[in-house]
């Protein structure tokens, strides 16, 4: 038997105000213990998944940092499903059960509260491994508590007999008179728990509720990765309760008797009877049967008062008899009308699409590039490497590729209208790439010392790419030596040519003769050049390499790119061959866009999309960030995130939000996204962190320059889609 604990992330707790509010429920505070209900909840069931099951969590959107957050904090890796919006118990059940049946046909799900209060974990266990059994056979069974008082907070069971059994009856909750009457009779307490078989719950649904049963298969197709945002097909689930939906209209209900402490902590005075729920270090003086909760710093003091819950918040103090603590509700509808700012905390405004791309502006003209216009280029023109986060710039070895970037870079400035040195920095870089890394046949080395003695005479497709690139964007913002350009990226073409296979593909230098990476650049470049050149070959190059993106490194089933090959177009043995970057899913995705828009081919905007969401499968849902690398199965490899995928996320998501009119809501969100991550790596001074650990802490090393030429490409994206929004010319002065 395996089970699928699926913690309920639902309801308000509007009789715990002021500490639980809409955009903090209950459940993500602590009310006995340290620990927050949630986790409790989720500790409580992890013994559970030891079979092979998996915990699952499904909650509202608005609350996905909290569960992802409070997850993180316990060491617990859940599925997490979010509902775009609340369609009560019904529908999240049914959403998780789909999810169960997808992964495991025989899975049998255990429903729990995500803020009840059951000391006794094991006890908990025991009584779920039973009932799990019991669901095995077909039977839905709930846990019913064999009550302590007559309670009027709770809703009753009538059991069929004094063992597990069938339910005679749920009723609701009754008048003290009645519910001791209710005891009499070997009447339980209604849990709310549920375990079932998650074939049964969506058989059972699929007779009682089908439109809910519909609608939550829909929001869970094409579920991938340990965040899922269940599909707009949930918004269309009936808003109803499982105990109306299924529960009283079934035959299958059962119910376990339980003798262990259990509360739903519906109130004050369910919190002051666990004995663990006050907060911080309160006096009393003459003062019995009360409980204070405060914020860190603030002291509350008693004198001469009886049974009283004392509840203090940045913005609001309740004050309450105990015995009164079901009517919170009441003051809570009183300011809803009279002072609804009281009613939820103040959320802070994520910052916009529009007003990120403005700061984003403001800091590479005034910052970015006159940094790397002037301490990030030698006398000589050799652009440096690395500039450290104090401005400056460190020694070391010189890559072809980033002098050809850094060309790249200023040209581009410059036709974004940036005031700066840039045609200087472009003679200049250039004179220096002539001098030191061109070799005789027209093809660029790889290395040189930090002086320009040549390290490495080797051939690089990755490094030819960029200097095509370099030549064609300088091209297009008026610098060309004389016509040398266009002769100079023909000469580098004609020897790229020469090394092309039977396939169309260049095959690379070194142990790995097909890599995905080179080509994708030589895409980028091949697409610059077919913006300033009248010559067809370009055009042909673009098509080709597109081709090989979508017929041999991407798959056409899971849309993920590999990016080592074998001389058989295998993919490489061992991880190289496993290996899935977002980073690359996105400007990949980025390229074949810009070709579809170029051309109108839909096969290239349809592969682009399918490289996208691939991709969006890497962003760390709680970090939110994308991550370095996946496996070919979407999950995580790698958590660290650089700074260059989030750039490539960004791009990505303005174009194909241009591009996709119908999805234009979706694509923006994702690029409000993105640029608020690559704001994460960026420093005032016009520098940035490179590396991004699991933790949110970035690792302390110099900048390195090849990051400006992705910075830069962003940009120019966020220009092209008029995100700026203010008709400013882009990076001239204003």
């Amino acid at each position: 038997m395996r089970l699928y604990p699926v913690i309920m992330c639902g309801g308000a707790g509007t009789r715990l105000w002021p500490a639980s509010r809409p955009s903090r429920p209950k459940q993500f505070i602590p009310l006995s213990g340290n620990r927050s209900l949630f986790q409790e909840a989720v500790l409580r069931t992890q013994p559970l998944v030891s079979g092979g099951g998996r915990i699952i969590v499904i909650g509202g959107h608005a609350h996905r940092s909290a569960i992802l957050d409070q997850l993180h904090d316990i060491g617990v890796v859940a599925q997490v499903l979010l509902e775009p919006e609340a369609r009560d118990s019904a529908a999240a059940m049914a959403a998780a059960a789909a999810w169960t049946e997808q992964h495991d046909a025989d899975g049998v799900n255990v429903f729990v509260a995500s803020d009840h209060h059951i000391p006794d974990h094991g006890a908990f266990c025991e009584a779920v491994r039973q009932a799990g059994e019991a669901a095995l056979k077909g039977h839905i069974v709930t846990l019913g508590v064999k009550p302590t008082e007559p309670s009027t907070a709770y809703g009753y069971i009538q059991p069929a007999a004094s063992d597990l059994a069938p339910v005679k009856q749920f009723v609701e909750k009754p008048d003290r008179d009645v519910a001791r009457d209710y005891i009499q009779k070997g009447f339980l307490w209604n849990s709310g728990n549920f375990i079932l078989s998650a074939s049964t719950l969506l058989s059972e649904l699929a007779h009682c509720a089908p439109d809910v049963l519909q609608s939550a298969r829909a929001s869970v197709n094409g579920c991938a990765g340990d965040v899922f945002e269940l599909g707009v097909a949930f918004r269309s689930a009936p808003k109803i309760s499982i105990d109306y939906a299924l529960m009283e209209r079934t035959q299958r209900a059962w119910v376990l008797p339980v003798d262990f402490q259990w509360s739903d902590l519906g109130a004050w005075d369910a919190v002051a009877a666990t004995g663990e729920g006050e907060f911080g270090g309160h006096i009393f003086e003459d003062a019995e049967g009360c409980m204070a909760r405060a914020p860190e710093g603030v002291v509350v003091a008693a004198l001469g008062v009886r049974n009283l819950a004392i509840v203090v918040e940045g913005d609001a103090v309740l004050v309450c008899d105990l015995s009164r603590a079901q009517d919170v509700k009441k003051v809570v509808e009183r300011l809803r009308k009279s002072s609804p700012q009281h009613i939820d905390f103040v959320r802070p405004e994520m910052e916009t699409l529009e007003v990120g791309a403005r700061r984003f502006r403001e800091w590479l003209r005034l910052r970015a590039l006159p940094l790397w216009s002037s301490v990030g280029q030698a006398e000589n023109g050799a652009f440096a490497e690395l500039l450290n986060l104090d401005g400056r710039s460190v020694a070391a070895e010189r890559r072809a590729r980033v002098q050809a970037r850094q060309i790249y870079v200023f040209a581009q400035a410059g036709l974004l209208g940036w005031q700066g040195p840039w045609r200087q920095n472009i003679m200049d870089g250039f004179a220096y790439l002539e001098r030191k890394f061109l070799r005789p046949d027209g093809l660029m080395r790889t290395l040189v010392a930090h002086d320009g003695t040549p390290l490495d005479e080797g051939f690089r497709v990755y490094d030819q790419a960029f200097l095509l690139l370099a030549l064609a964007t300088a091209k297009k913002a008026g610098v060309d030596w004389g016509g040398r350009a266009e002769a100079i990226a023909h000469e580098v073409r004609k020897r790229l040519l020469e090394r092309e296979d039977d396939g169309g593909a260049i095959v690379e230098a070194g142990d790995q003769p097909y890599q995905s990476n080179a080509h994708m650049h030589l895409l980028e470049a091949a697409l610059a050049w077919s913006e300033v050149s009248d010559d067809p070959a370009w055009s042909a190059i673009a098509e080709q390499v597109a081709s090989l993106a979508t017929t041999v490194f991407m798959d056409s089933k899971t849309g993920r790119l590999r990016e080592f090959f074998e001389a058989d177009w295998t993919p490489a043995s061992g991880e190289k061959g496993r290996l899935v970057e977002p980073g690359h899913q996105f400007e990949w995705a980025w390229l074949l866009a810009r070709l579809h828009r170029r051309g109108g081919d839909q096969k290239w905007l349809t592969a682009a999309k399918a490289l996208f969401d691939r991709g969006v499968e890497g962003v760390d849902a709680r970090g939110q960030v994308a991550v370095d690398a996946l496996d070919e199965e979407g999950g995580v490899r790698v958590r660290r995130a650089r700074l260059w995928p989030q750039t490539e996320w960004l791009k990505a998501s303005l174009l194909l939000a241009d591009l996709c009119p119908s999805e234009e809501k979706r694509f923006l969100l994702e690029a409000a996204r993105a640029q608020r991550a690559v704001w994460t790596y960026l420093t005032d001074d016009g520098l940035w962190r490179d590396k991004r650990l699991e933790n949110g802490r970035f690792i302390d090393e110099a900048a390195p320059a090849s990051s400006l030429y992705h910075i830069v490409s962003a940009f120019t994206q966020v220009v092209e889609a008029g995100t700026l929004g203010d008709g400013a010319p882009s990076l001239a002065l204003s």
